[in-house]
Order: structure tokens, then sequence, then C-alpha cells
């Protein structure tokens, strides 16, 4: 019997997937079958040229079912493709809030809605919160009201619930923790967690809060999923941070402490460019013989300013001396921005705030857009608190040139770049600096 090849022994099947793009177009790539969602999105920023900061994901997207959830980093795509119905794709998307939650977590775990079984004594320091998710021998839980849709019904009844690790419990009696009281809705580990995107209007829903726990396995059976709404954004964020940190505990962390780049096995694939953190960007003088970090805001604010000024000096010199720039420079300074991932156009109030929410409500996500009811202003639409915020910019101008400002003139930049730029160093009358631009990307 003839021997196996080392080439035939390393064979890996190649299967093919569908990834979607937030402008409607779509792509195919072929992939192997142990490449996890982070390998894909790897794969498609290396092919996309975009910048891979870890906030990529691919999203399971239901249109009919009106569901959707980022997949975790270290889930295998063809897998997760053999459980989704026909109608259902693959989006691939920002989301910087994946693993927010290890950053900043009392935002995520209101200290009301976080109880202990009994095996503990209750003295656990909110400090070790995350510490109590990871480790499989303790048991946090979560606890509050939640409302549930009642099978084959229009009405809804608000329920005290309880998510451990052996699943999600219900109290049929006020909010007793007797066992004979606790009824178990759903488990964790055959089931995957949604967040409800068709509005509460379909489904006539008490409040727009609202998620669905799926199995894993029901590709489109409506039956079987327990579709929940919490009273707001902060409580039902919670239940589904939860609910990922049960499920999964350590290898969450370790995708976020480690990321993921084994290079999947393609010839073509190779490691995308650095990533770019939110604290790379610094303001620097560089007026002696070596650079130094500006601390000081109101000094950053004038280096900001001068330097705009000597970028205004300089391109007025290149006309003067006849640039080849089919532009002037106060007409470059108009459209400059449109080059830029975080300038999204004429769109819609709506649309700004739909794309804020799907790519994670995190301090500092931002996009500036043309303003709807000014055409020579801009808008800034960014998140602070889980709140989106809206900041018009307006254009003012001094010794014919064109400037912009967000706060009345009191700070002027001679582009939309220079403003964004100077807000990414600091606050100043904004709730927060800007951190993450709010990208849309063409596949």
């Amino acid at each position: 019997m003839p021997s196996c090849s080392p080439d035939c022994c390393l064979f890996q099947a190649v299967e093919i997937v569908k990834v979607w793009s937030e402008d409607g177009a779509g792509k195919v790539v072929e992939i192997l079958a142990d490449m996890t969602a982070r390998d894909v999105c790897q794969l498609l920023v290396y092919k996309s040229h975009c910048v891979d900061d870890n906030a990529w994901t691919l999203v399971e997207h239901h249109p009919i079912l009106g569901l959707e959830r980022c997949l975790e980093d270290h889930e295998l795509v063809v897998q997760v493709q053999a459980s989704m119905s026909s109608d259902s794709k693959f989006l691939f998307r920002k989301n910087y809030a994946k693993y927010e939650f290890f950053r900043n977590p009392l935002n995520f775990f209101p200290e009301q809605m976080v109880a202990w079984c009994q095996e503990s004594d209750g003295t656990i320091p909110q400090s070790q919160l995350l510490q109590n998710f990871l480790n499989s021998s303790s048991c946090p839980e979560i606890q509050g009201y939640l409302y549930m849709k009642e099978p084959g019904r229009k009405s809804w009844k608000k329920l005290y619930m309880f998510l451990r690790r052996s699943g999600l419990y219900f109290s049929n009696k006020g909010t007793s923790k007797e066992p004979r009281h606790l009824q178990l809705l759903s488990d964790l580990d055959d089931s995957n967690i949604f967040t409800i995107i068709t509005g509460r209007k379909l489904h006539n829903a008490p409040t727009d809060f609202q998620f669905c726990i799926k199995p894993s396995k029901a590709r489109g059976d409506c039956k079987e999923m327990k579709m929940l709404c919490a009273e707001d954004e902060q409580s039902r964020t919670c239940w589904m941070t939860a609910f990922r940190l049960l499920k999964y505990g350590i290898i969450l962390y370790k995708s976020y402490s480690v990321p993921q780049h084994r290079k999947p096995n393609l010839s073509h694939f190779s490691t995308p460019v650095r990533s770019v953190s939110e604290n790379s960007l610094v303001a620097m003088d560089f007026s002696g013989r070596t650079g130094r970090v500006i601390d000081n805001p109101v000094e950053a604010q004038s280096a900001a300013l001068e330097e705009g000024q000597t970028w205004r000096k300089r391109s007025q010199r290149m006309n003067v001396l006849g640039s080849p720039s089919p532009l002037h420079p106060s007409s470059l300074s108009t459209v400059i921005h449109r080059t830029q991932v975080w300038f999204h156009g004429r769109i819609m109030r709506e649309e700004a705030h739909k794309m804020i929410i799907q790519q994670g409500q995190v301090d500092g996500l931002f996009l500036l857009r043309d303003s709807q009811s000014n055409p020579k202003a801009f808008v800034l639409t960014m998140c602070h608190h889980q709140k989106i915020k809206h900041f018009q910019i307006l254009p003012c101008e001094e010794d014919g040139q064109v400037f912009f400002s967000l706060d009345d003139s009191a700070t002027k930049f001679t582009d939309l770049i220079h403003l964004v730029e100077f807000y990414q160093l600091n606050r100043g009358v904004l709730p927060c600096k800007l951190k993450h631009p709010c990208t849309a990307v063409a596949l």
C-alpha cells in the first residue's frame, strides 16, 4: 500500500465564504476549515489595505429574523456558517466595544445587578469582578428584571431573572432565589446571544433595548428563540457581556490580551500593517535638537494653531511659485477631509446614529458628516457615556482664508484634518477626546 506523501497529509479543504461590507458590496474569500474569525478579519484587512487595530469583527447577520451578533475572535468561521440559514450573511465591521469591558469593567456591571451565589460570602470587591467571571470555580451572578416575549403571543411579561454559569433562570415567585421557584430559560453552552435590530414596533416590545438567546443549531426557527427586553442600554449591555464572559471565560481574555496574529496557511497572506493605538498620537515640539512631548493642553493648542498657520503660509507660497496643484489652498482645505476614513459625507443623522451604535458605543467613537441644515457646515457625531452627541462645525473667514471651528471661533483650524487631530490630543469643549474613527471599509 503506497504511503501518503507529506503534501497529501498537509492538505486541508478550502471553504468558500462570502463577506459583505457596510456599503453593500460582497467579497468571496477562500478560507481553511481551521480559520478563526480573527484569521478571516486579518485576511480581509490585508486585502482591503486598511489598518488592523484588533477592532475588526465578523458579524453574523440574519435579515429576516432581524438579529445580529459579532463572532468571537476564536470561533471557527466554517462551523458558524454551517449553522446559518440561507438568507443569513457575514458582515465585516468595526466593533470598538468588543473588549471594552476588560478596560472599564465597572461601566459594564452596575453594582445592583451583580450578586454572588451561596458559596461566596459576598465580600468580593468590585475590583475583582472580572477575575471572578474568568475563574470557573467562582460563581458570579447577574440579576434583575427583564421583559420576556411570551411564546406564540405578542405580549411581554416582566420577570426577575438570574444569569449563572449553568444558564439563564427566571423566578416564578417575585425575586425569590429558592431552587423550587427558579425555572431554566436557556443554557449558555449551546446558545448564542444576539441583538435584535428590527426596532420595537415589529415585536411590540416595551422598550428599544431588545436582545435574544438563540440555540446554536436552530437555523431559522423563531419558536426556539428566547426574546428579551431590558429597561435601558446599560442593563442590556450588562446581560449580554455577562453571557459572553460566563460562556467563554478565559478564552476572551486571551483574545484580548494576546491578539491572535497566527497567519492563515495561505501563500498570498502576509501580516497586515502595524496597529495604531489610541495613545499613539501626542503633541510634539521639534524646535530643539530632539523632540519633546507637549503635556500642557494650552501649549498643545498653541502648537496646533501655529502648525496650521505654517501650513497655510507654505500652501500660499507654493501657489505663488506656480505649484502644479490644480487646487487653490483655500479650496484644498474644504475638500481634503474627504480622503479620511472618519468622514462620511451627506449621511443623515439617523444613519450616523446607526453607525455609532453598530461599531460599539465606547467613549470617543466619532465621525464627521456634512450638515443637513447648513450646506457650508459640518457635524461631529460622537459617543460619550453610551450617549450620542452632535457638534456643529462652522466655517469662518479671516484675511481671505477659510477656517473651521466648533467653539464659536475660539479655536480655529485650517482644515477638518487639523481639527480632528487637535481634538484627538485635547478634549477642549468636547466631553472627551476623539479616540476611535467610525470607519466603513469597501471590500
